[in-house]
């Protein structure tokens, strides 16, 4: 036992701070990070934003974006500053009403201090009028800001808000938005959620969307350019709009065969993963030189070159399917992506078992047999493959063989009663991997933490009582390719960006 000595004075300020009222006690700025290990600058800490206004005027020609954004939030503890993750430059911020001083650092930062503080617990406003040309701004070395020739696009991972509007920039802090735009006559702007409505006035447009259940902030997007728009529903009933640049050329059949599916793929997905979670639902292919596609909520983000070779229906399903798996349920820290790609990619498996193109076995044989022990695939963990390796296509596929594995160790009924229940049991809210396993072992009864260690946190390739036999005793080249494996492995470069997006800098 170990006792520590108190010098008199130090006793006497201690009995002095205990005869302050907890009420006395000094507010604080909240954090610059809401405490990811993977990005420590990512989002803020001290409130909690519950709504974005976001009021915007753009201008294709020159890349200018001005805006005015509304946040609606709480604070989470008591308050003497805190901090919004934003580049464009700031001319005025007012919190409640009164105007509020404030400074950029670091890479995104825009940290204000209102008036007078705020206590744990208070509703509050922010107003943030900005303006800026966001395909100017870098952070970390790179834009996710892409300019087309006809307009701009927002859209990446792990950040894109930061480039249009600002926020706390991480998907633990969650909203619904409105975002207004306005742009020239003859150029549309696209984004999540339902069109509320558009008018014309003196030349200009202005385009009213609407998300009303709660959005990452990595999910919500900002198309402006010149589209065809097409509109539809689904047989449950949910409105679709499709957008498509008129500059696509050549990958322009190829995008429409496969997105103009969208209704029927969610339809079909119901079947696994329970009700659509939104009363929107799309996609847009702007006319962009990136390679990869995201799920930005209910309207997904399409590369044109992600139909060079032809239509891929396939990808439409990866990007659906997280509308439920990563979008509706989002991940609590960003280690957390398996449960966002393995379950994607499983469905991409679902699907060519759908089409006849293989079973979800067959193409997890294939994936197992393909990959010798020494392949450096086998060293990247899905339940935490670090920054680096987020999006490496062990995550996908090696998080894809977890799943298999798991519906193998637990029997069908417990498998599809756990891929739909997962989204209702943490509806537009966040989860871990530790709380998934938790849950899968609660709905089969059965202990899962040997699976889970040996499939998604060994760097090494599981072995024998892990995998089919014939998937071991045959080896690599030995088991057939099934007929959709071409087209899934297509969609390997989806989430590329991102890869591409760290290299060089660490977060």
């Amino acid at each position: 036992m170990h006792r520590r000595i108190i010098a008199p004075g130090a006793l006497a300020a201690a009995v002095l701070l205990l005869a302050i009222p907890a009420s006395a006690a000094p507010h604080s700025p909240g954090a610059p990070g809401i405490g990811d290990p993977y990005y420590p600058a990512h989002g803020n800490g001290g409130y909690d934003v519950s709504h974005y206004d976001l009021r915007l005027r753009y201008q294709p020609a020159t890349d200018e974006l001005e805006g005015t954004a509304t946040l609606v939030a709480r604070t989470t503890q008591d308050l003497s500053g805190f901090n919004l993750d934003f580049l464009l430059d700031v001319g005025e911020v007012r919190v409640n009403g009164a105007k509020a001083s404030f400074r950029t650092s670091g890479e995104h930062e825009l940290e204000i201090t209102p008036k007078t503080p705020l206590a744990k617990g208070t509703p509050v406003t922010v107003v943030v009028r900005y303006r800026g040309v966001p395909s100017s701004k870098k952070a970390y070395g790179f834009t996710s800001w892409h300019r087309t020739p006809d307009g701009g696009v927002a859209a990446n991972e792990p950040e894109a808000a930061v480039w249009w509007f600002p926020s706390n920039d991480h998907p633990l802090d969650k909203a619904t938005y409105d975002v207004s735009v306005l742009v020239p006559d003859g150029t549309q702007a696209i984004s999540n959620g339902t069109l509320q409505s558009t008018s014309s006035r003196l030349g200009w447009t202005r385009w009213n969307w609407r998300s009303d259940k709660p959005q990452a902030t990595y999910l919500a997007t900002l198309a402006v350019g010149k589209f065809d728009i097409t509109t539809g529903t689904t047989e449950s009933g949910i409105p679709v709009l499709n957008a498509y640049s008129k500059d696509l050329g050549s990958h322009a059949g190829a995008a429409r065969a496969s997105l103009e599916r969208t209704g029927e793929i969610a339809d079909w997905l119901t079947g696994y993963f329970g009700p659509y979670p939104y009363n929107a639902l799309g996609g847009y292919v702007p006319n962009t030189t990136t390679g990869y596609a995201l799920e930005t909520q209910t309207r997904p983000y399409y590369s044109p070159r992600q139909f060079a070779n032809g239509s891929n229906v396939s990808l439409v399903v990866h990007e659906l399917a997280h509308q439920w798996y990563g979008d509706d349920v989002s991940l609590k820290r960003w280690k957390d992506i398996w449960i966002n790609e393995g379950f994607a990619r499983y469905a991409q498996w679902l699907w060519s078992e759908h089409e006849g193109e293989g079973t979800a076995q067959e193409l997890a044989d294939h994936v197992y047999a393909s990959h010798p022990a020494d392949d450096p695939f086998w060293t990247v963990k899905p339940g935490d493959p670090g920054p680096e390796n987020q999006f490496d296509v062990a995550v996908y596929d090696r998080g894809a063989l977890a799943v298999q594995a798991l519906r193998n160790e637990i029997g069908d009924e417990s498998f599809f009663t756990i891929l739909k229940g997962w989204p209702q049991k943490y509806a537009h809210g966040n989860a871990s991997v530790a709380d998934f396993q938790r849950y899968a072992e609660e709905v089969s009864g059965k202990p899962l933490a040997a699976l889970f260690d040996t499939w998604l946190y060994q760097p090494s390739k599981p072995g024998a009582p892990a995998a089919r036999a014939v998937a071991v005793a045959k080896g690599p080249g030995a088991v057939s390719q099934p007929r959709s494996w071409k087209k899934i492995a297509a969609t390997n470069g989806v989430h590329e960006h991102a890869e591409h997006g760290n290299a060089g800098h660490v977060r």
